[in-house]
C-alpha cells in the first residue's frame, strides 16, 4: 500500500472524528434529509444561497453514519461553497470517489454518494424538478 492512499485513509479519518461544516444552519434556503437504509448512514444537508440564488454560500451537513458517510459529507460541504446549482447537479460518484482519494467497495459506494445525493435532490426540489420526501441510496 502506498503512502498516498495512506494518507487519504488518514484523511477520512479526520473528517470523520473532526467532521467540517458540521450542524444544522439557521434559517437554510433548503434542508433535505436521506439516508443508506444499507448500512444505517443518515444525512441531513443544509445549504443557504447568495442572493444569486445559484450559488451555495453556505453548506452544513448532520446525521450520523459509518466513517465514509460522514468524511464524505465533510469533504463535499467544503467543495460546494461557491459552486452553482447547475455544478452540484453536473456531480457525479466519479467526482466523490475522487474526492476521498481511496479505492471504495461497490458495497461502501452508497456510503460515499449519499451527501452528494442529498444535496442535488434537495436543489431539485428547491427549483421544483422533483418531489420528494427522503432520499434513499439503495
Amino acid at each position: 500500500m502506498g503512502l498516498g492512499s495512506d494518507m487519504y485513509r488518514q484523511q477520512i479519518l479526520d473528517h470523520y472524528k473532526n467532521p467540517r461544516n458540521y450542524g444544522e444552519l439557521e434559517d437554510p434556503t433548503f434542508s433535505h434529509t436521506g439516508e443508506n437504509p444499507t448500512c444505517g448512514d443518515t444525512i441531513q444537508m443544509d445549504v443557504v444561497l447568495a442572493d444569486d440564488e445559484e450559488t451555495i454560500e453556505r453548506v452544513a451537513f448532520s446525521g450520523d453514519g459509518c466513517a465514509i458517510s460522514q468524511a464524505s459529507a465533510s469533504l463535499l460541504t467544503e467543495m460546494l461553497t461557491g459552486m452553482t446549482l447547475e455544478e452540484l447537479n453536473e456531480l457525479d460518484r466519479d467526482d466523490v470517489i475522487e474526492l476521498l482519494g481511496v479505492d471504495i467497495s461497490p458495497m461502501r459506494v452508497k456510503c460515499a454518494v449519499l451527501a452528494e445525493k442529498v444535496a442535488q435532490d434537495g436543489a431539485k426540489i428547491h427549483t421544483g424538478e422533483i418531489e420528494i420526501d427522503s432520499t434513499k441510496t439503495e
